[in-house]
């Protein structure tokens, strides 16, 4: 292995770790100059692993490498509540909800009106959790095999559930939505539990971070245009957001 190959192996490593990397840092941990850094950089985004922002990188989802929901529920909080209380106004008259694994659609879940009766189906052990106290809601949680970096149930056992339902709106999640490719996720067993809630699903909303934006993952479950909402933060530029509305969604970013 080369000398550049190794450090770009230990950057892709650094980045999974702490969830960034800074270009100074880096430049100073390996002993190297920025630029060699940058460089670095610019070739593992060619390679879809990192992500480049400004001043440093942030890494991709993949089928090799996902977060778990404990590193999830410790990142870009204040964002992720902003865009959960955003998506939770748009419920309107929906009685039957679906609230897709992950903390964003977490926080969505306990954000969601508690005047009124709601039946909620989901396949998070946590957001399962969150809810069963609440009176005025009906929980169900999907059966099925439970993975322990999300604590979330797939495999058919799950999707065979979802498929006897008729749901009034979804709320999903991903790893990575680009107006090439879609929405995708690392899992094939996590994307056709996905896929499932959309067919079983009236009305779609996406919600997530700006960093997903861009990003593209391992499998691939829905258009960009089946979903009547997309909720992010403020951190997605306006003119990107409207590219993203031309191919149907109407883009909220709070």
């Amino acid at each position: 292995m080369s000398g550049a190959e190794e450090r770009q192996r230990r950057i892709v490593g650094t980045a999974r770790k702490a969830g960034s990397v800074d270009v100074s840092e880096l430049s100073s941990a390996l002993g190297v100059a920025r630029e060699t850094i940058r460089r670095d950089l610019r070739v593992l985004e060619q390679r879809g692993l990192l992500r480049r922002t400004h001043g440093g990188a942030y890494p991709v989802e993949s089928a090799g490498f996902e977060t778990t929901l404990a590193f999830r529920t410790t990142m870009h909080v204040p964002e992720k509540r902003r865009i959960a209380a955003a998506a939770a106004d748009l419920v309107g008259e929906a009685e039957t909800v679906f609230v897709d694994e992950g903390f964003t659609p977490q926080l969505i879940a306990e954000a969601l009106p508690r005047d009124r009766e709601l039946t909620v189906l989901t396949a998070s052990l946590t957001t399962a959790g969150a809810l069963a106290g609440v009176d005025s809601y009906t929980v169900l949680l999907l059966g099925g095999r439970v993975r322990g970096s999300t604590l979330a149930t797939v495999d058919h056992w799950t999707t065979r559930m979802l498929s006897g339902f008729v749901i009034d709106l979804a709320f999903l999640g991903a790893n990575g939505i680009s107006r090439e490719h879609g929405l995708t996720t690392p899992s094939p067993a996590v994307a056709e539990v996905k896929s499932q809630a959309l067919r079983a699903s009236r009305r779609r909303i996406f919600a997530g971070l700006h960093t997903k934006f861009g990003a593209v993952s391992f499998c691939r479950f829905a258009d960009v245009g089946a979903f009547e909402a997309i909720v992010t933060d403020t951190g997605l530029p306006a003119a990107e957001a409207h590219r993203y509305s031309l191919q149907g969604p109407n883009v909220v970013r709070v």
